[in-house]
């Protein structure tokens, strides 16, 4: 008794995709040191096995982690995924963490970039809802969680695709929270401001970029993954078990206020011309 009271989650597992690094990777480490067992998803092989290396010392009450390669886009390797964590034990959670950034005005923006950040984020989450979602409705109920972004809930210049995929899993999360509620199911989403990983690095090394984001904090500093993990695994767990359909800001409060200033590394990058909307958008292949 006292053991499943330390280990809420235990006897139960989780599906994290873009689970090798970064936010994904701490929202596993999150589950499996409460007991879950997880399957970790990703396009990298040799990333998926660091991660699952990395989690070995946190593994609680049996928990077992398990790598599936596969792009978020790819229903057969998504529905794959879930079935693989469904084996371990009855799948209860899961965490739609893959995803891809980009940087453009808009008419500028080739329809291939904007095709492929729409599907590795808002397909990709879809795909993993679609399964994840099924399942778990199967298995008695339980709870799903997006990685979203402050992009969804403020505009940030140039960086059209992203911002309208962000909003696109916000969309979807309350439409997904409200037929599967009924199933004992709940869904929602975090809203991350910058966090210092990978994916952002090169935003990171740009003083002007990074001095527009802390201006606009109300708490003024960079994120870090464990921010965003707590609050994933609030959302998670039982704690949580009479939210569903929100989104959850987790940004030091810069939603409060106005996005990121990247115009300057977009005028760098593609000209005064294309900044100033000048550029016919058939000049763009």
């Amino acid at each position: 008794m006292s053991e499943q009271r330390d280990l809420p989650l235990a006897g139960t597992s989780a599906v994290v995709t873009g689970g090798g690094s970064g936010i994904g990777l701490e929202c596993a480490r999150r589950l499996v040191r409460d007991g879950a067992s997880v399957v970790l998803t990703g396009r990298t092989a040799e990333r998926l096995d660091a991660g699952a290396a990395d989690l070995a010392g946190d593994l609680a009450g049996g928990a077992r982690v398990v790598s599936a390669v596969g792009d978020t886009t790819d229903e057969d390797a998504v529905a794959a995924a879930v079935a693989a964590a469904d084996e371990l034990a009855p799948l209860s959670f899961a965490v739609a963490s893959a995803g891809r950034g980009g940087l453009g005005p808009i008419v500028t923006t080739p329809l291939e970039e904007w095709t492929d950040v729409l599907a590795t984020n808002a397909t990709g989450t879809f795909l993993l809802f679609k399964h994840a979602g099924a399942a778990i409705a199967r298995n008695g109920g339980g709870s799903m969680v997006a990685i979203s972004s402050i992009a969804a809930a403020v505009t940030h210049p140039y960086m059209g695709p992203y911002c309208v995929s962000k909003a696109a899993i916000d969309a979807l999360v309350r439409q997904t929270a409200d037929e599967l509620g009924r199933a004992g199911v709940r869904v929602n989403s975090v809203r991350p401001g910058i966090v210092d990983t990978d994916l952002v690095s090169m935003i990171m090394d740009d003083e002007q970029v990074m001095d527009s984001y802390l201006t606009n904090m109300p708490v003024s500093r960079t994120g870090h993954v464990d921010d965003v993990a707590a609050a994933v695994r609030f959302l998670l767990g039982p704690e949580s078990g009479w939210v569903t359909g929100t989104s959850l800001s987790v940004d030091g409060g810069h939603h409060l206020r106005r996005g990121p200033d990247f115009e300057p590394a977009a005028r760098a990058f593609f000209g005064d011309d294309a900044v100033a909307g000048l550029v016919p958008p058939h000049g763009t292949d």
